[in-house]
C-alpha cells in the first residue's frame, strides 16, 4: 500500500502555557501516529518548539523541555497554539514570529487563550472563531476585526481552527484526525483516552442550566430544576407561573431577571439538548424522541434543531450517534 504522507505538527510554547493544552491535543495526535496501518512512519511528526528553544515551566508548575528553537522549525502542516496565563503579556518575539511564520502552514490551531496570540498577529482578522468562554470579551472588544463566537466549544474557518477551554483542544484534535484520517482511528484513539469522539463543535460550552444564572429566590430555583427534569411536559409561561406560585407577568420579568434569559428561551435549550442526548445516546426513533423532549412532533423537532445547529435530527444523528460497545465475555468460573 502507498505510504501515508507525514504531517508534521508543531506546538508552541512559551513560560506559563497551561500545561492540558499541550498534552491534551498532542496525545491525540501522537495516538493517531501510533494507529497508522500502512507500515509507514505515523499519519503525524510532533514537535515542540519555544523561542530560544530553551525550557519552559507550565502554568501548574510542570517544566516541558521543547524539541527545537521556532526559528529553527521549517513551516508545519498544523501549527497549534496553546493558551494560559502567558497569553497575558506575551513576549512580543512571540508575535512577531506567529505574525512572519504562522501563515507558512497548512493549518493554524488554537486552544483556549491561543487565540489572542493568533489575533495579536493578526491571523485572525476577518474570521470566525472561538476563545474560552471567560475572555470572548475581551478578544472582541480588543480585536474589533475578529468575529467571537462565545458558544461553540471549537469553530473552523477556512484553514484556522479555534477552541474554547482546555479539554475542547482535545475535542477539536479527534475533529482534526478524523478529518485527516477518518472516524475510525479518531474514535479508537478517543476509547484510548476515555472521551467521546461524537462531541460535536457547535455544542454550547455550558449546559442549558450552566448558561443560564442560578435563579436567587428558591421558587424560581425550583421550577428551573423542574423544567430539566420534566422537558415532555406543559412548560408554558402559564402553567410554570403557577408551580412558582407567581402571577405569568410576574414570573416572566422575575425569571428574566434572575437568569438572564426568557422562561421560553430556557425551555427550548433544555429540550435541545435533552433530544440531542438521546440522539447521540439512545436508540429511541424521532417520533419518540420528539414526544419525549416536548416538541410534539418530528417536524418541530426537526425545525428546533435546523434552527440551532443548521443540521436536521437525523444527520445529527447519523454523525454523532455513539456505536453500541460489544459486550464482554465474562471470565470463566
Amino acid at each position: 500500500m502507498p505510504q501515508r504522507s507525514v504531517r508534521t505538527v508543531l506546538v508552541v510554547l512559551f513560560d506559563d502555557v497551561q500545561s492540558l493544552d499541550v498534552t491534551g491535543p498532542v496525545e491525540v495526535f501522537a495516538g493517531a501516529a501510533l494507529q497508522t496501518r500502512d507500515g509507514g512512519p505515523g499519519a503525524y511528526r510532533i514537535r515542540t518548539a519555544s523561542l530560544d528553544g530553551a525550557p519552559v515551566r507550565t502554568s501548574s508548575g510542570l517544566t516541558l523541555v521543547p524539541d527545537a528553537a521556532l526559528a529553527d522549525e521549517p513551516a508545519p502542516h498544523t501549527l497549534l497554539v496553546p493558551g494560559g496565563q502567558g497569553t497575558r503579556a506575551p513576549d512580543p518575539r512571540l508575535i512577531k514570529w506567529l505574525r512572519e511564520n504562522a501563515p507558512r502552514a497548512e493549518r493554524l490551531v488554537s486552544v483556549c487563550t491561543g487565540a489572542l496570540l493568533l489575533a495579536a498577529a493578526g491571523l485572525l482578522d476577518g474570521r470566525r472563531v472561538t476563545t474560552h468562554w471567560v475572555v470572548t470579551d475581551h478578544l472582541a472588544r480588543t480585536y474589533p476585526a475578529v468575529e467571537v463566537d462565545p458558544d461553540p466549544i471549537y469553530l473552523r474557518d477556512g484553514n484556522v481552527a479555534t477552541s474554547a477551554g482546555v479539554t475542547s483542544g482535545i475535542d477539536l484534535a479527534l475533529a482534526l484526525v478524523e478529518e485527516d484520517l477518518g472516524r475510525d482511528i479518531a474514535l479508537t484513539i478517543a476509547r484510548h483516552l476515555v472521551v467521546f469522539l461524537r462531541r460535536p463543535g457547535n455544542q454550547a460550552q455550558f449546559s442549558a442550566q450552566l448558561a443560564a444564572q442560578t435563579a436567587q429566590r428558591e421558587p424560581l430555583r425550583e421550577v428551573q430544576q423542574w423544567i430539566t427534569e420534566h422537558p415532555g411536559d406543559d412548560l408554558s409561561v402559564e402553567s410554570l407561573a403557577e408551580r412558582a406560585r407567581l402571577s405569568p407577568r410576574h414570573f416572566s420579568r422575575a425569571f428574566q431577571s434572575e437568569t438572564g434569559t426568557t422562561p421560553g428561551r430556557y425551555v427550548d435549550r433544555v429540550r435541545l439538548e435533552h433530544a440531542r442526548r438521546l440522539l447521540e445516546d439512545s436508540t429511541d426513533g424521532i417520533e419518540e424522541i420528539s414526544r419525549t423532549c416536548g416538541y410534539g412532533t418530528p417536524e418541530a423537532m426537526r425545525r428546533a434543531f435546523v434552527k440551532s445547529l443548521g443540521t436536521p435530527p437525523m444527520e445529527y444523528r447519523r454523525r454523532f450517534h455513539a456505536p453500541a460497545q460489544p459486550a464482554r465475555p465474562r471470565p470463566a468460573r
